[in-house]
């Protein structure tokens, strides 16, 4: 019997046919079940609805004034894994804020990313981090060598959610952002992985041109804030007045130096200037108090250093 790649075997020394047969049959119930298992693992997830119809979920939604915050299910697309979940504002901020969890699952489907204040107190996520006017945890921007230009005005903003075999995500595309007097179309996907707890913000110049991208992590006065030359980190209280309790979180954004020039701090995030390129891959992470692990800043530090 002689494997051939890794999806199919061809059985050359069968003796007769009913071998032959039998041979392939019980390859093919092993190749299901292992694709079976495969899709029972990747314990990710996707969530884009209109609030007036909380129940059919879309994969793909549009519009033209490029804001319908008010009118999507948790403002925007937002993919999770066990750990963490995140969503992408679909306005002209394009800010990536965080669903805590208090123990490992997916909850975002059953309790639209707002669970009540007796089940958050009962073992349910809440949503602990501000994002504000800021890019949050890894939204992206561009940079016209003075100043942070957000992508809008727009003449159309998409978003898009896919669950795959062994990874989930968001994207949201900004067709006809006006950029150093050129009009650009920015791509912003963001994807989970069932064995990471982290996810990837990946940032492209659809239109070809060359681009600085922004991006980075929001902060305030009382947080604890750890840099590196590859991370910044900070930890504790979010003035945030949806949960049912304030709750330390920590937040992190992770990045190749060498893909960056400068670094800026507006007095409430700090932002990273890309050099010009086409493209940007950043990741992100998030952990919070209320966790049975990774529930101090001692131990997110520990995390992070251990990731570079």
């Amino acid at each position: 019997m002689k494997l051939i790649g890794s999806n199919f075997f061809i059985f050359s020394q069968a003796k007769n046919k009913f071998e032959y047969y039998f041979m392939r049959i019980f390859s093919s119930a092993i190749m299901f079940f292992v694709i079976i298992q495969c899709v029972a693992q990747n314990k990710t997830d996707v969530s884009l609805y209109l609030k007036k119809d909380r129940n059919n979920y879309l994969t793909l939604v549009e519009s033209k004034s490029g804001n319908l915050f008010t009118k999507l299910g948790h403002h925007g697309p937002a993919i999770e894994n066990q750990w963490l979940g995140f969503r992408l504002y679909f306005n002209k901020k394009a800010a990536i804020d965080v669903y805590s969890k208090a123990k490992p699952g997916l909850e975002i489907r059953e309790k639209k990313w707002y669970p009540s204040k007796n089940e958050q107190r009962n073992g349910w996520g809440a949503d602990y981090y501000k994002v504000g006017k800021t890019v949050g945890l890894g939204g992206v921007r561009l940079w016209d060598g003075k100043k942070v230009v957000p992508l809008h005005p727009v003449s159309l903003r998409s978003a898009r959610v896919e669950k795959g075999e062994d990874s989930s995500y968001m994207e949201m595309v900004s067709e006809g952002v006006r950029y150093k007097g050129e009009k650009v179309t920015i791509l912003v996907r963001v994807t989970v992985f069932p064995d990471k707890r982290e996810a990837t913000v990946e940032a492209s110049s659809q239109t070809g041109e060359s681009v600085q991208f922004v991006t980075g992590i929001n902060y305030f006065k009382k947080l604890k804030v750890k840099k590196s030359d590859n991370y910044i980190a900070t930890w504790g209280i979010h003035p945030e007045d949806v949960a049912a309790e304030q709750v330390e979180i920590g937040g992190a954004i992770l990045f190749d130096s060498s893909d960056f020039e400068n670094e800026i701090d507006d007095g409430n995030q700090y932002l990273l200037i890309s050099i010009p390129t086409k493209q940007m891959e950043i990741r992100i992470t998030s952990a919070n108090a209320r966790e049975a692990e990774m529930n101090s800043f001692e131990k997110f530090e520990q995390y992070l250093d251990e990731q570079n």
